[in-house]
């Protein structure tokens, strides 16, 4: 059991969570919700002991576990297998409970075959994977998931959904996917206002009680004699316009102020890129991932990559970007082919001591503050919020930062991997819309 009581945490003049207070009572799968950037991967930081509230206290018993879901990429043996056997817990009797880790890699996908692979020549989906196996064949008494179904394909997420459903301790999960969370969770949470709504049930249940204390609080605010006759004044005026269109309007005029380009290089040529019978493979004598692969990408394509996970996509667009070299074929870019890469691990890449307006600065070809304090404000972080620091940015934002310095480097070319992972369903749709334009 976790007590949340008088919480408060801001950065700067930026206040996360004001006068907090929640209690996750035994047995109860939370689902956590709320926009990107407004608190909630802080909120399981400052469980994790990561990060410290300015007020107020959490309550956690002694010799309670917390289990969390890393997105940092680190390693210690030399087989899966045994990377996720460093997790089981310790038992007195001796007990070899290997099986448990089996049980688990073979349900996130993973093949019998694969278990004795170096966890490092893994893709980075199944990496995440690896990481995800550690967390659940721990056992503790909370699991705090953020973004566990990324890279996971359908038959491991309903795996995934079957083994929370049967979790009988505690669990706080963050997805974007509002079915597995609500098919997973017995309560729902969400950050408001700066401060946090619990209730037993759905999503849609607890979307539908902030929208009628919204439809109070609004009925409140205009109380006041003069808004009151200014507010009927306007519904005489349109009474025959009076419907939720207008609801519908202001949230298309929001996402019209997010839509944003990208900074495309010119290119005179008729092909960007050519490939001719490309081979690749991790091991020297080991069976090669991509074998004789050969197409070329004309102007205006738009390609899509699907398959499998760890069957080579990833690879496939570290070997077009330059940071693998094929073991046989080529790779012919023309000489003012200029490309971006969005990579599955690239945040990584980004300077946790700068700041948002500084990464951004930092690929402009003039360096020019007022072009980057535009694009963070395109990325959502406008005024002061351009001057936080990458290091204390949640998955998403930093997403958002690295999208914006593609923004402003000249390319002709995208690689796009997993682009809206750690993306809310607004920035989804914009994306997609600069992609189109």
């Amino acid at each position: 059991m976790i007590q949340v009581k008088g919480l408060d945490k801001s950065y700067g003049q930026q206040v996360v969570f004001d006068n907090v207070s929640f209690t996750i009572n035994p047995g109860e799968r939370v689902g956590f919700v709320g926009r990107n950037g407004h608190g909630k991967t802080t909120l399981l930081k400052m469980i994790l002991g990561q990060e410290h509230p300015d007020s107020g206290t959490i309550n956690i018993p002694s010799g309670y576990r917390t289990g969390h879901l890393s997105q940092h990429i680190s390693f210690k043996e030399n087989t899966v297998l045994k990377e996720v056997c460093l997790s089981l817990p310790d038992h007195e009797d001796g007990v070899d409970e290997t099986y448990k880790a089996e049980t688990i890699l073979m349900g996130l996908g993973f093949l019998r075959d694969d278990l004795d692979l170096p966890p490092m020549e893994l893709s980075g989906g199944y990496q995440v994977r690896l990481n995800l196996a550690k967390v659940l064949v721990s056992d503790p008494n909370i699991l705090l998931l953020d973004e566990p179904t990324n890279y996971l394909d359908i038959v491991s997420m309903r795996w995934l959904a079957r083994f929370l459903r049967g979790w009988q301790k505690e669990l706080i999960i963050i997805t974007h996917d509002r079915n597995f969370m609500d098919s997973v969770t017995t309560h729902t949470m969400a950050i408001h206002r700066c401060r946090i709504r619990k209730v037993p049930g759905s999503t849609e249940k607890l979307y539908q009680q902030l929208l009628l204390e919204e439809e109070v609080y609004e009925k409140t605010r205009t109380n006041d004699e003069k808004k009151r006759k200014e507010t009927e004044q306007f519904i005489n005026r349109f009474r025959a316009k009076a419907t939720k269109a207008r609801a519908v309007q202001s949230r298309v005029k929001a996402l019209k102020k997010l839509v944003f380009t990208f900074n495309s290089a010119p290119f005179t040529g008729r092909q960007l890129m050519e490939v001719k019978d490309l081979s690749f493979g991790f091991e020297s004598e080991g069976p090669l991932l991509i074998e004789g692969l050969s197409f070329y990408v004309g102007k205006k394509d738009r390609i899509a990559i699907i398959g499998k996970n760890g069957k080579g996509k990833t690879t496939l667009l570290n070997l077009l970007a330059g940071e693998l070299s094929p073991v046989g074929g080529t790779i012919h870019c023309p000489r003012d082919l200029k490309l971006a890469y969005f990579g599955q691990t690239n945040i990584n890449r980004l300077d946790l001591r700068k700041t948002v307006e500084e990464e951004i600065m930092d690929v402009h070809p003039e360096h020019h503050r007022g072009v980057a304090r535009r694009i963070c404000g395109a990325m959502m972080f406008p005024g002061d919020h351009a001057l936080k620091k990458v290091g204390v940015l949640s998955g998403g934002e930093k997403s958002r930062v690295l999208l914006g310095k593609l923004l402003v480097t000249p390319a002709n070319m995208l690689l796009l991997d997993e682009p809206t992972n750690h993306l809310d369903m607004e920035w989804q749709l914009t994306t997609s819309g600069a992609l189109l334009s």
